[in-house]
């Protein structure tokens, strides 16, 4: 899954594909580098974000480059990362085939009969508080546990709107409401995680806990972090990783893939 943030402030890329141009050409490189899937996020989710869009911004964001790549890209799948009905809904009509939603179902339910309805798929996020909060203290009792009971609740919500079994998939949220070790914990218990039964995604590329364990402050350089990364991640039951350098991870899971092979 290729990231492809059309936000002015992303703390992973500098806004570089805040220009609907530029995000059009990234995601058509990805494509060819790759990627299965492009997730486009109008909204910047960091870490003490300071104000959210309104429906309108975000919509003016994504729908050029969503609208633009799925004429252009028949064959990806595109993502739409919002936790917004109304944005899901102009999204789904527009070509989209999955929902990425970071807040689960709890800022929008009616997000979850927009996904029914289409028959798209779904991304559920664990995240504790929000982004404008969620890097004060985190705290957890038992982190894995607590992790996969509220993605287990949140799939059932899911359902109940009319969601797919199937169409459900999982992301334990790095970096949405942990510390540098609750995200290292969270990778090495992944295998936990699938008892959800449902896909995993797992993004991790360049966020602040690799730099914390390399001393790396620049996002942009955290390119060997973020490959080992999704190495761990596809080693321990990942079965979607979301990253920035297509290309590169690619290359480093034909390796991962031909060990798990003869394993």
């Amino acid at each position: 899954m290729g990231v492809l943030n059309v936000t002015p402030d992303s703390f992973s890329d500098g806004g570089v594909h805040f220009d609907a141009a530029n995000a059009i050409r990234s995601g058509e490189e990805m494509a060819a580098e790759g990627a299965d899937i492009l997730d486009i996020g109008g909204e910047s989710s960091r870490p003490g974000r300071a104000e959210e869009l309104t429906d309108a911004q975000e919509w003016e964001r994504i729908a050029p480059v969503l609208i633009e790549l799925r004429r252009r890209l028949p064959g990806v799948v595109l993502s739409v990362d919002t936790y917004r009905e109304e944005t899901a809904r102009r999204a789904l009509a527009e070509g989209a085939d999955v929902i990425n939603d970071i807040y689960a179902l709890r800022r929008s339910p009616g997000l979850a009969a927009a996904v029914a309805e289409a028959g798209a798929g779904l991304v559920l996020m664990h995240m504790q508080g929000d982004p404008a909060t969620m890097q004060q203290e985190p705290q957890y009792g038992d982190l894995l546990v607590e992790v996969k009971d509220f993605l287990q609740e949140r799939m059932d919500v899911a359902r109940a709107a009319g969601v797919a079994e199937e169409a459900i998939v999982v992301d334990p949220g790095i970096g949405f409401g942990k510390t540098y070790r609750h995200n290292v914990q969270l990778l090495a218990g992944l295998e936990y995680l699938r008892l959800l039964q449902r896909p995993l995604v797992v993004g991790a590329s360049r966020k602040a806990f690799l730099g914390h364990l390399t001393g790396v402050s620049d996002a942009g350089d955290r390119a060997e972090a973020s490959l080992a990364a999704a190495c761990a991640a596809v080693m321990a039951g990942a079965s979607v990783v979301r990253v920035h350098d297509v290309k590169a991870t690619r290359r480093a899971l034909a390796v991962i893939d031909a060990v798990r092979a003869e394993m």
